[in-house]
């Protein structure tokens, strides 16, 4: 009879499509072989009645219909029952009010795929988005992010001159003041020259159109 209810009820979820009645925690999950997880279903509203849990194998064809394996059921007065061929020593089902949780020990490759919580309502199933569960071998890694070595800028210090006292100093502020002045008066020269330059050319260039 309970093996009856069990292809009664994965036929009738095979129908229907997920809803967000329940929700499951985590959404996703990737873990390595050996593992233990622990899947959660909050039901929202405290229940009494019995707590189904259900595996979607992973990645169904498009074609074909979804192929679900009842794993175990929580019952308030029978407590835990668990669906034919399961692995008894590898699940647990506990139940707090609105929670249910389902822990997995030991998993394998072969545990993957999507599990529901699930209640018989009246007149429908009710049940959640489930939960994605990935076991591998190993964890992808995560690339290191390449450090860019930047390259340091030789700065060229000028050596500073010994300090000097007395005369020192002062012969040589007059010394640059006197440098400053003879360069002033070489481009004044030759700024005066190129006017003259130019004038000249002007005139000549004047004549020659008057004539």
């Amino acid at each position: 009879m309970q093996l009856r209810l069990w292809l009664l009820l994965t036929a009738q979820l095979a129908a229907l499509p997920g809803n967000s009645a329940f929700h499951h925690t985590p959404e996703s999950k990737m873990v390595q072989t050996h593992e233990t997880v622990t899947l959660s279903c909050d039901m929202k509203t405290s229940t009494s009645t019995r707590v189904y849990w259900l595996r979607q194998r992973q990645d169904p064809s498009p074609k074909s219909h979804p192929e679900f394996l009842p794993l175990a059921i929580w019952d308030p007065v029978k407590k835990a029952a668990f669906g034919e061929g399961v692995e008894q020593e590898k699940l647990n089902v506990s139940h707090d009010r609105t929670w249910s949780t389902l822990s997995l020990t030991r998993a394998e490759t072969s545990d993957s795929g999507t599990y529901f919580c699930m209640i018989i309502g009246n007149p429908q199933l009710i049940f959640g988005k489930g939960t994605r569960l990935s076991v591998v071998d190993a964890l992808p890694t995560t690339a290191q992010p390449t450090k860019k070595t930047t390259l340091k800028k030789k700065v060229c210090r000028i050596p500073k001159l010994p300090s000097q006292k007395g005369s020192s100093c002062s012969s040589l502020t007059l010394g640059l003041l006197v440098a400053g002045v003879l360069v002033l008066l070489v481009s004044l020269s030759v700024a005066i020259h190129l006017y003259f330059l130019r004038r000249r050319a002007r005139l000549r260039f004047m004549k020659q159109f008057c004539r």
